[in-house]
């Protein structure tokens, strides 16, 4: 991964997910949200994931863009390995 890619990475791990965060400082970190205030976050990164996933659940398969749909949208059902090789088309 090259560094650019690598520093949008964990910038969106420590966003999402609070990676590194038990590495800053408390009024470092203080800071940091004073400076660039979250507001409601965690709801705003959900409800984009979901909007960007729900007209194409089947891009989900093995990713963990599956467990958003299935927490938030009635009626997903995550596809299983076993399912795709019994309904694979090939004769048996």
């Amino acid at each position: 991964m090259g560094p650019e890619i690598a520093a949008t990475n964990y910038g969106v791990l420590t966003d999402a997910i609070g990676w590194g965060l038990d590495e800053i400082e408390g009024d470092r970190l203080e800071e940091i949200v004073t400076a660039h205030p979250r507001g409601d976050l965690k709801k705003e990164f959900l409800e984009a994931f979901v909007e960007g996933l729900k007209d194409r659940p089947d891009t989900t398969y093995g990713t963990i863009n599956a467990d958003v749909l299935e927490h938030f949208v009635p009626g997903f059902q995550r596809p299983s390995m076993v399912e795709r090789v019994r309904n694979a088309p090939w004769p048996r």
